[in-house]
C-alpha cells in the first residue's frame, strides 16, 4: 500500500500537467473569460462560453491559490474570469444565463440553475482569496436566489406538462450539500445548518431507496418511487460523488453512523454499476435493469471516475474500511490507463464502453477545469491525511 506513490502522482498531474493546460489554453485575452471548447492540444475549436464552466474555472483557481499556494498567476487570472461574469453573466432579475457568444452576448436562457450554483461557489472561494466585499454579496445574492427557487428550479423554461407526472430531481439537493461547505464562510449559521440538515435528509432518505441500496436521480414528490424510465434512472457517478459531500457534512459533527452509510451506498453503487466486461463505471443505469433512455448509458465519463476515487478515499481515511481501498486501486489503475492524455497533457472525457476515447477533445460544453483539478487535489491531500494518520496509528503503537 505505497499511499505516497500515489499522493505524488496525483500532486504532479496537478500541478505541472492539468492546470498549466488550462492556464496557457483558455484564457480569452480579447473579450474576457475563459474558452472550454479545447481540442486535443489545447488549441481552441470553439468560442461560447457557458457560464456554470466559467464559475468552475474561477472557483478551481481560487480554491489553488487559498489551499496550495498564493500564486499570483492564479489568482489574477480568477479576478480577469470574475470580471466577465460580472459583466456579462446575470439578466435583470440577477439570474445567471446558461451560455454567452464570446464577446459577452446572452445565447441561452437562464433555465440552468447550475450556473447559479457555480457562480455562487466561484464567488465565494474568489472573496476568500480577497476580501473583496463584491464578491461576498454577489454569491450571496446568488445563492439566496437558488434557495428561492430550488422548489422549481427551470421556472417558465421548463418543458415537462405541469401536473401530469411531477417529479423532485436528485441533482440539486446534491449540489447544496457541496455549495454549503463552499459558503459557509460567509453564511449565517443557521442558514448554514439549515441547509446542511435538509441536504442530507433529502439525499439519504428521501433520494436513497434501501430496498435497491441505490440512490435515485428522481422521486415523486412525495418521495415515492415513479416507475417510469426518469423515476427508474440511476446515475452511479452523482450518487457517488455525493456520498463524499456527506462525509465531509457528517465529519463535522463526527457523525460515524452517517460516514458508514454513506461507504456502504459508495461500495453498493460501485458494485452494482461496474462494466464486469470492460472495466469502469457505466454512466447511466436503470434501476429494474431495463434499457434506459439515455443512448449514451455505457459511455465511461471521466468525472464520474474521478468522483469515486475521492468518496473511496475519503470513505478510508475516515472508517479505514479495506473495500474502498481495495476499490480505489481498482479504481486508480483503470481511470490511469484510460483517462489522462500522455502526450498533450490534461484528460480525455469520455470512452465507449471498451474504453477507447471517443472524443480528443479536452473540453467542450459539459467538461471544462474542474472535476479533473478538484478531484486530483482531494486525492493528494486525502492521500496525505491518510499517511499522516497510518504514521500517528504507527507511533502510538510503538
Amino acid at each position: 500500500m505505497d499511499i505516497l506513490k500515489y499522493k505524488e502522482i496525483y500532486r504532479e498531474n496537478l500541478l505541472n500537467d492539468v492546470i498549466p493546460f488550462w492556464l496557457n489554453n483558455s484564457e480569452d485575452k480579447e473579450f474576457g473569460g475563459f474558452f472550454t471548447c479545447l481540442d486535443e492540444k489545447g488549441q481552441v475549436y470553439d468560442t461560447d462560453k457557458f457560464i456554470w464552466l466559467q464559475g468552475r474555472q474561477i472557483w478551481t483557481f481560487s480554491m489553488l491559490y487559498n489551499q496550495v499556494e498564493q500564486k499570483k498567476e492564479w489568482i489574477d487570472l480568477a479576478i480577469r474570469g470574475a470580471d466577465f461574469l460580472m459583466d456579462h453573466g446575470r439578466d435583470e432579475s440577477g439570474n445567471w444565463y446558461f451560455s454567452l457568444t464570446r464577446e459577452g452576448k446572452p445565447l441561452t436562457q437562464p433555465f440552468n440553475i447550475f450556473s447559479d450554483c457555480f457562480a455562487a461557489m466561484a464567488f465565494a472561494q474568489l472573496y476568500k482569496a480577497t476580501n473583496n466585499e463584491t464578491y461576498k454579496s454577489i454569491a450571496l445574492d446568488t445563492f439566496n436566489n437558488i434557495v428561492s427557487r430550488q422548489n422549481d428550479p427551470k421556472g417558465i423554461y421548463n418543458k415537462t406538462f405541469s401536473g401530469t407526472r411531477p417529479l423532485q430531481s436528485f441533482s440539486l439537493p446534491m449540489i447544496l450539500c457541496n455549495l454549503v461547505m463552499e459558503m459557509e464562510h460567509i453564511m449565517e449559521p443557521e442558514m448554514v445548518e439549515k441547509t446542511i440538515q435538509n441536504g442530507i435528509n433529502s439525499v439519504m432518505n428521501v433520494f436513497y431507496k434501501p430496498e435497491f441500496g441505490l440512490i435515485l436521480e428522481n422521486v415523486a414528490p412525495d418521495g415515492s418511487f415513479s416507475d417510469s424510465f426518469e423515476g427508474r434512472l440511476i446515475n452511479p457517478g452523482h450518487a457517488i460523488e455525493a456520498m463524499w459531500f456527506i462525509m465531509d457534512l457528517a465529519s463535522r459533527s463526527d457523525d460515524n453512523v452517517l460516514i458508514k452509510k454513506a461507504v456502504e451506498i459508495t461500495i453498493n453503487t460501485l458494485e452494482h454499476s461496474w462494466d464486469k466486461t470492460y472495466g469502469g463505471i457505466y454512466y447511466f443505469m436503470d434501476v429494474k435493469g431495463n434499457p434506459p433512455q439515455q443512448l449514451e448509458w455505457d459511455q465511461k465519463l471521466w468525472w464520474v471516475h474521478v468522483e469515486a476515487i475521492i468518496s473511496l478515499l475519503k470513505g478510508y481515511y475516515h472508517t479505514g474500511d479495506i473495500r474502498c481501498w481495495q476499490w480505489f486501486e481498482k479504481l486508480h489503475a483503470y481511470t490511469w490507463e484510460h483517462f489522462p492524455d500522455q502526450k498533450n497533457g490534461e484528460w480525455f472525457g469520455y470512452l465507449n464502453r471498451q474504453g477507447e476515447v471517443l472524443f480528443q477533445a479536452k473540453g467542450g460544453k459539459w467538461k471544462g477545469c474542474f472535476h479533473v483539478p478538484r478531484g486530483l487535489f482531494k486525492g493528494w491531500e486525502t492521500l496525505d491525511a491518510i499517511a499522516v494518520k497510518h504514521l500517528t496509528l504507527i507511533d502510538s503503537e510503538n
